[in-house]
């Protein structure tokens, strides 16, 4: 059975705490020990909404749960930008022949501070917390960079919910 190709369209949520304070993970995928992100994933589905994409995303990659019914339900804040990009030629292969565009809904979910993380080791191999600033000047993508250094104007926003 071949897998199928991936949709071309994903999510970034940038997850952080009151504080401000970034988790980055790093990729599993690549020899680059200087790989970090924030949470990214494609829709499973083209009927999937960004928003589950997003919950489903954060829960496979850090093992947080912000779906309905947990503690952090209402959390996940959809901040109304997406990107859209050139797919990296090393991963042109998961999409469709003649796919080389993503578009990327940007996401922020605030967490309590010592909210505990449960990397997806066949995605991640670590992960840090850092102040923001420190965060974007980390990241391999330039849009997540971005989006982290936006963190404050759309954290004013926020839900915040203390630790469970």
């Amino acid at each position: 059975m071949t897998k199928p190709f991936k949709i071309a369209q994903s999510v970034l949520v940038v997850i952080y705490t009151p504080a401000l304070d970034v988790l980055l993970i790093r990729r599993a995928d690549t020899q680059d020990t200087d790989f970090w992100q924030s949470v990214t994933g494609s829709k499973d589905d083209e009927a999937h909404s960004f928003a589950e994409t997003a919950i489903r995303e954060v829960q496979e990659e850090t093992g947080i749960a912000c779906a309905e019914g947990t503690p952090l339900e209402g959390c996940l804040q959809d901040w109304q930008l997406e990107n859209v990009y050139d797919i990296y030629a090393r991963w042109l292969h998961r999409y469709a022949p003649g796919t080389v565009l993503n578009t990327e809904r940007v996401f922020g979910l605030q967490v309590p501070v010592g909210t505990r993380v449960t990397l997806s080791p066949r995605e991640h191999t670590h992960y840090q917390w850092l102040p923001h600033l420190d965060a974007a000047a980390l990241c391999f993508s330039p849009s997540n960079a971005e989006a982290i250094l936006m963190l404050p104007r759309f954290a004013k926003n926020a839900v915040q919910k203390v630790a469970p």
